[in-house]
């Protein structure tokens, strides 16, 4: 079976959808995470479920060294050394002491 040429007009629909679905699954993960008051983008705090805190970087949509569940990641605990859920953490809900802690120790730097 031949494939057909695609008229300009085809191409520039396509390259709109792909624009659209692009921008809304960013806006799907970034959009909670502000409502919520997390910061996001670069050097973010996060806690794993053992209560674990540690800093990591968190780009909306890119995941490199974690499986992304929404607001979530499935990743490397550097503290605990397992692997587990991990969520941001608000910067103000935390002690002086917690956020020297986490950004004490940082997990590779992939994003």
């Amino acid at each position: 079976m031949r494939r057909r040429h695609e008229t300009a007009r085809e191409t520039r629909r396509r390259n709109i959808r792909r624009a659209l679905l692009i921008i809304i699954g960013l806006l799907t993960e970034v959009v909670p995470l502000r409502r919520r008051g997390y910061g996001f983008g670069g050097n973010v705090i996060v806690r794993c479920r053992r209560g674990h805190l540690f800093t990591t970087i968190w780009v909306p949509a890119v995941s490199i060294k974690s499986l992304r569940l929404g607001l979530w990641r499935f990743q490397r605990c550097p503290v605990g050394n397992h692997w587990s859920l991990v969520t941001p953490v608000r910067r103000a809900e935390l002690t002086d002491a917690d956020r020297q802690a986490a950004t004490a120790t940082r997990d590779i730097r992939l994003p």
